[in-house]
């Protein structure tokens, strides 16, 4: 593979940043906004489970990356796929986390169900909680900008964009 190959391989369909410069900034801002005060375990968490669903694959990459440097387990990163049969990996609150990411991030079947809105509401203070919900929407956000623009995953250094 030639050298231009490899950097287009990087490269793109869209530079967002550049061409919609307000939109991004205001994307940032909204996903700084939305992690304000949750911890940063958890954020990663659902970052990484929204990506997975969603099969952003920069995405996943870079969470995954900032995850482990941020001292999360690579077994508990490894097995966030199949969190159900892996349950005793996380603890109750981040499960409640992880099933309403599933739950608002997937709405193919209508609304989020109430027993896991019900679960969530029971781990997390209320302002936490609509924190929660801030996050999950926020990297829908970033998942459909690059699954859209086609981010490509393998160049991103934890802390990359901070």
């Amino acid at each position: 593979m030639t050298d231009t190959e490899k950097a287009t391989e990087h490269t793109p369909r869209m530079q967002l940043a550049k061409l919609a410069p307000e939109f991004y900034k205001a994307a940032v801002a909204l996903d700084a906004a939305a992690a304000k005060g949750l911890d940063p375990a958890l954020v990663e968490l659902v970052k990484l489970r929204a990506s997975q669903i969603n099969h952003c694959a920069f995405c996943i990459d870079m969470h995954s990356k900032d995850a482990l440097a941020a001292g999360e387990d690579v077994e508990r990163l490894l097995l966030l796929g199949a969190w159900e049969e892996s349950r005793h990996f996380y603890t109750e609150k981040e499960l409640a986390a992880i099933e309403l990411t599933e739950a608002v991030t997937v709405l193919t079947d209508g609304f989020v169900p109430d027993e896991v809105y019900e679960r969530a509401a029971k781990h997390f203070e209320e302002k936490e909680l609509a924190q929660v919900i801030a996050l999950i929407a926020a990297i829908n956000v970033w998942n459909r900008i690059g699954v859209t623009t086609r981010l490509t995953p393998g160049h991103y250094t934890p802390g990359m964009y901070k």
